[in-house]
């Protein structure tokens, strides 16, 4: 299912529904934005720098015009005095920051705490928990900023246990956040959640976090470019980088209007970074559907039934987690993964099993009209943790990827952290996501859609059955 209510920009290529980056050179030129909530309520358009239309010399070259590539930019500009120059394929934030829930967590990366420090110790995980608190600050201190109307929705995050068995991992996770990072999670038992939150059909508990935002997605996105932009950086859109190549220090990035020579060259594409783009990312990412629905806006006697109380991010404990929340217009949002493949991604299956995930949580929501429905690429790392990070010390080459769908907040401070790096100025970040590559799956990249296959089916079976 399409979503009913799109938008229309003119001179843009339709919107490409089954786009897959697995097999695409490019995202395209142009190309129209997916038929997401958050660009059909954004409002008007801000205005970037049009299409590359000659060969030019830049100081600073940022490919991708999302939270990360903008944030580097606003970062560049403000702490280090460099005016970048941002290069998108589409439109200004066309592929994840258009098309996630628009939920902020204090964390990014797939791994929870106890996983950070079974990976890590305890000293390293105490500093990446530092800084992921710094970063939920950067990220709070930016959408006060008045080109920056998102919409915020305030007051934390609820990690939500859909069956019985999964109480006492949240337990555990929340003696872990008290005891060893001193941070004020807190259990939540389902009478309390029912009556102070919401009435969720199939929660057992939650684990309450303090720090959580909802936001409206394009609107934060179009923030973003309108204070870039305040502070020099130029951002052209509708020319996508066909290949990004080195020559005695200098990259070439090719787009279809002209090539943009650039001393340094920052990579934000997330899931959709192209394989053919540049040697240094061939594989490191990989990318996973995830279906969005939004519906018609709740009457006040569908709510009250719901005692839907709260506007704060809410996730589920299934491994292929349902986030959902009810959004400032009284609509409720609903997201979870979806296809395997683009060619799959419109399969009307995908859509009854995200309906149904909604009916499960909100049995009288049953029959609701929805009025948007759309589906994007995240981009998961194989470690399932991000990195900042310059892969080859010969080339001033940096790249900001893999949030796993957990980048909303922290895709400020990534874009902060690669502008230090740019800048000459990272020599004290010393954690395993700015310390290490992005790993690679080598010889069973060709193998990896089938053993998502087969990982999606048993994660049915744990999360739902056994």
């Amino acid at each position: 299912m399409e979503a009913q209510t799109t938008i229309s920009r003119a001179g843009r290529e339709p919107y490409d529904p089954a786009y897959d980056p697995e097999h695409a050179r490019s995202p395209g030129t142009g190309k129209d934005y997916a038929p997401t909530y958050w660009i059909g309520t954004a409002g008007p358009f801000p205005e970037d720098d049009g299409p590359i239309t000659r060969d030019i010399d830049v100081d600073v070259a940022i490919i991708g015009s999302g939270y990360t590539g903008l944030s580097c930019a606003i970062h560049l500009a403000r702490e280090h005095g460099i005016k970048a120059t941002v290069i998108e394929a589409n439109g200004v934030a066309w592929g994840c920051s258009t098309r996630n829930g628009g939920q902020a967590q204090i964390s990014a990366g797939r791994l929870k705490r106890s996983q950070w420090i079974a990976r890590w110790g305890v000293d390293v995980a105490r500093k990446m928990h530092a800084e992921m608190a710094e970063g939920f600050d950067l990220f709070r201190s930016l959408i006060r900023e008045p080109e920056i109307q998102c919409d915020p929705q305030d007051g934390g995050h609820l990690y939500i246990a859909h069956r019985d068995k999964f109480l006492p991992g949240l337990e555990s996770e929340v003696r872990v956040l008290n005891d060893i990072f001193g941070y004020r999670a807190r259990m939540v038992s389902r009478d309390e959640l029912h009556r102070d939150f919401v009435r969720d059909a199939e929660a057992r508990g939650a684990m309450h976090e303090p720090d959580g935002i909802g936001i409206h997605a394009a609107k934060l996105a179009f923030g973003y470019l309108t204070l870039a932009r305040r502070l020099g950086a130029r951002v052209h859109t509708s020319s996508p980088v066909l290949d990004c190549t080195t020559r005695d220090g200098v990259h070439y990035l090719r787009t279809p209007g002209g090539t943009v020579r650039a001393r340094a060259v920052c990579i934000a594409t997330a899931g959709y970074t192209s394989p053919d783009m540049n040697a240094l990312t061939k594989r490191r990412l990989m990318p996973i559907l995830s279906n969005s629905i939004v519906t018609r806006p709740l009457t006040a006697g569908e709510q009250e039934t719901l005692n839907f109380r709260t506007r704060i991010p809410l996730t589920d404990t299934r491994t292929l987690r349902h986030y959902y929340r009810m959004l400032p217009d009284g609509r409720v949002q609903i997201g979870s993964r979806s296809a395997i493949t683009g060619r799959d991604a419109a399969n009307p299956k995908h859509l009854e099993l995200l309906l149904a995930g909604l009916y499960r949580k909100f049995p009288v929501l049953r029959g609701i009209e929805i009025d948007y429905s759309w589906w994007g690429w995240v981009d998961v790392s194989h470690d399932m943790m991000p990195r900042i990070f310059q892969p080859d010390p010969k080339q001033t080459l940096f790249y900001a990827l893999g949030y796993g769908g957990n980048g909303v907040m922290y895709s400020a401070q990534a874009g902060r952290r690669m502008a230090q790096m740019v800048a000459g100025k990272g020599g004290g970040l010393d954690l395993p996501i700015f310390t290490s590559p992005l790993p690679g799956h080598g010889l069973l990249t060709p193998f990896r859609r089938l053993g998502q296959w087969g990982m999606y089916r048993w994660y049915y079976l744990r999360d739902e059955i056994l």
